[in-house]
C-alpha cells in the first residue's frame, strides 16, 4: 500500500538541528564541477556555467559542464544500447530500483532539501517537501507498474485467449524545471525509467547541482548504465537537436507556456529516419483563481491565500496569482490580507525565520519586476514590502482594480504579484476565474453547499481546492496537472500517468486444438 512521505515537524529541536547541520555540511561542498553522465561515463565537456545561490549571487554552489550536440548524439546512442535489455527487464524488477531509490532519498532527506535551500532559494519547509514529493513518486511509480505489468485477459470467449498488456516507447527526453528541481525531476525520471523506456536528463541550468543529486541516488540504487544520461546544457545551444531527434520516441517537459508550445510543435515534425510519432507530456503553467465568497471563514482564507501566493516566492505554476472577493466581503478581506502580507518576512532562505526569499535568477527579478511597473499601470498597488539589497529579491506585490481585460490577470508572472478582483456576484467570481486561457489550479473559500457544487461544475480546472490553498498537491491524493494551455497529458501522481510512456499491445491466441477447447471460469460457455 502506497503511503506519503511525512512532512517534517519543525516544532522538534531534532528536526531544526538536523536540518543546520545538512545545510552546514552542504556548504562545505560548494564550487565542485560537475561532469556529464553518459552510458555511465563522466564526460568533461570544457564549457562551464556557475551555478549561484540565488541570495548571494557571489557564493557559487557548483561549476558544471555544458552538453552541447555532440553529447546529446553519445546520449542518445547510450540510451539505444541500453533500451532493449532495459525494456526486456520484468517491470517488478525495475520497480525495485525505484524503491531502492526512495530509501537512499529518504536517507539523505535533509542533506538533498540542503542543496535546494541554497541552489534554488527554497525556504525550510518548501525544500523537504520537494524531496518528499520525489520519494513518493518513486514509491508510487514503482507499485504503479507492478500493477501495470500484469497482462490483462480480454474477452470471455472460449476458444481464444486475449492479452492485453504494455511496452515502453524507446528513448525518452526529460526536461526539467527549477522550482521543484528534484521532485519534477524525479518524478518525470521515475516514470520513463521504470516504464521502461531510457532517459536524456536535461535539468534547469538554474538548478543542475541539485539535478546531480537525483545522478547520484539512481547511480546508489544500481540502476544499469545508460538507462540514465545526465546532460545539462543551454537549451538555445542543444535543446531543438534534442527535441528534433529522430530516435528520440518521447518527451516529458514541465516549464513555460511558450516553450511547451514550441516543443510540441517542432515534435510534430517527421524528420527523415523517424520511426514513431513523438510522445509529448507538457506542463505548462496557469493564472490560478481563488474566489473568496462572501460567506467565507476569513481566518480560513487569508493565511492560505498568503501561503498560495507568495510561499516560495510566488514561483508555483499552482500558485495563486488572482483572488476573486465578493463586493460584500472585499473591504474586510483586504484589511487582513494586507495585515498578513506586512507580517512576511523577507531573507535568505537558509534562515527559517524568513517566510520568503530571492527569486532564482536576475532574468526573473528583472521580469517580475516590469509586470510589478504593469499592475502600477493597469491598477492601484495597495502593498510593496521592502526587500534585501544583496540577491535577486522583489517585493511582494498585492495590486487591485484589476478585471479580466488587464494583461495582469492573464499572463504569468511567476512571482509574488497577486491581483485582488472584486466580484458583484459569485456567478462573476466563477467566469472571471475562468476566464484566461490557463485550467491548472484554484480554489474557492464559502460555506455555501450551493456554490461550493457550483464550483464543482463550473470552475473549470485541473486541480480545484475547496477551503484550502491552491497549492501543495500530493502524489497520489490529488494527482496534478491542468488542461488548455496549461498542459497536455494526464495528471502526474496518478493511475493513469505511467500510460503516457507506453504502447499498448493485444496478442490474440486461437486455442482450439484438434476440437479441445480450453476453457477459463471466466470464459462465456453453452452447455
Amino acid at each position: 500500500r502506497f503511503i506519503n512521505q511525512p512532512f517534517a515537524d519543525f516544532s522538534l529541536p531534532k528536526v531544526r538541528n538536523a536540518f543546520r547541520a545538512a545545510i552546514a555540511e552542504t556548504r562545505k561542498k560548494l564550487g565542485k564541477t560537475y561532469m556529464l553522465s553518459i552510458g555511465g561515463e563522466d564526460v568533461d565537456t570544457g564549457t562551464l556555467i556557475e551555478s549561484v545561490n540565488p541570495a548571494r549571487p557571489r557564493e557559487v554552489i557548483g561549476r558544471v559542464c555544458q552538453a552541447g550536440t555532440k553529447e546529446i548524439e553519445a546520449a542518445i546512442d547510450a540510451a539505444q544500447n541500453a533500451f532493449a535489455k532495459w525494456r526486456d527487464t520484468p517491470g517488478r524488477e525495475r520497480a525495485g530500483y525505484l524503491v531502492k531509490a526512495a530509501q537512499i532519498a529518504r536517507d539523505q532527506i535533509y542533506e538533498l532539501a540542503a542543496w535546494q535551500v541554497l541552489e534554488a532559494g527554497k525556504q525550510w519547509n518548501q525544500a523537504y517537501n520537494d524531496v518528499a514529493e520525489a520519494i513518493d513518486f518513486l514509491e508510487y511509480y514503482a507499485r504503479e507498474m507492478i500493477r501495470l505489468s500484469k497482462p490483462r485477459y480480454m474477452g470471455h470467449a472460449p476458444g481464444e485467449v486475449n492479452e492485453y498488456f504494455y511496452q515502453p516507447k524507446g528513448v525518452a527526453a526529460v526536461i526539467a524545471p527549477w522550482n521543484f528541481p528534484l521532485a519534477i525531476s524525479c518524478g518525470m525520471t521515475a516514470a520513463a525509467i521504470v516504464a521502461g523506456n531510457c532517459v536524456i536528463y536535461k535539468p534547469s541550468n538554474q538548478t543542475p547541482v541539485v539535478g546531480y543529486t537525483l545522478l547520484e541516488i539512481l547511480r546508489e540504487a544500481g540502476l544499469p548504465q545508460g538507462v540514465f544520461n545526465y546532460t545539462p546544457g543551454s537549451g538555445a545551444v542543444m535543446g531543438d537537436y534534442l527535441i528534433d531527434h529522430p530516435h528520440v520516441a518521447l518527451i516529458a517537459f514541465t516549464g513555460s507556456m511558450e516553450v511547451g508550445l514550441r516543443i510540441i510543435e517542432r515534435a510534430a515534425r517527421t524528420p527523415e529516419g523517424q520511426r514513431s510519432v513523438k510522445k509529448v507530456i507538457a506542463e505548462m503553467g496557469g493564472k490560478n483563481a481563488v474566489i473568496v465568497d462572501d460567506d467565507a471563514d476569513l481566518d480560513e482564507a487569508v493565511p492560505h491565500i498568503i501561503d498560495s501566493a507568495f510561499a516560495y516566492q510566488g514561483q508555483k505554476c499552482s500558485a495563486c496569482s488572482r483572488v476573486i472577493v465578493l463586493d460584500t466581503v472585499y473591504d474586510r478581506f483586504v484589511e487582513r490580507l494586507l495585515a498578513a502580507a506586512r507580517s512576511v518576512r523577507i531573507g535568505p532562505a537558509e534562515d527559517p525565520a524568513n517566510f520568503m526569499g530571492p527569486v532564482i535568477d536576475e532574468t526573473a527579478r528583472k521580469s517580475i519586476t516590469e509586470y510589478i511597473d504593469i499592475a502600477g499601470k493597469e491598477g492601484k498597488i495597495l502593498y510593496s514590502s521592502e526587500t534585501p539589497e544583496e540577491g535577486y529579491y522583489v517585493p511582494i506585490t498585492i495590486v487591485e482594480g484589476i478585471t479580466p481585460e488587464h494583461r495582469i490577470a492573464q499572463e504569468e508572472v511567476f512571482g509574488p504579484v497577486l491581483a485582488v478582483m472584486r466580484a458583484g456576484d459569485f456567478d462573476q467570481a466563477i467566469e472571471w476565474a475562468n476566464s484566461t486561457r490557463f485550467a491548472l489550479t484554484g480554489g474557492v473559500f464559502s460555506r455555501s453547499p450551493k456554490h461550493i457544487e457550483q464550483c464543482r461544475r463550473q470552475f473549470r480546472v485541473g486541480n480545484l481546492y475547496i477551503n484550502r490553498g491552491c497549492t501543495g498537491a500530493l502524489v497520489e491524493r490529488q494527482p496534478f496537472g491542468g488542461f488548455k494551455m496549461s498542459g497536455i497529458g494526464s495528471k502526474a501522481g496518478g493511475h493513469d500517468y505511467l500510460l503516457q510512456f507506453m504502447d499498448p499491445r493485444t496478442v490474440t491466441e486461437n486455442t482450439m486444438r484438434r476440437g479441445f477447447v480450453p476453457i477459463r471460469s471466466e470464459d462465456e460457455w453453452i452447455e
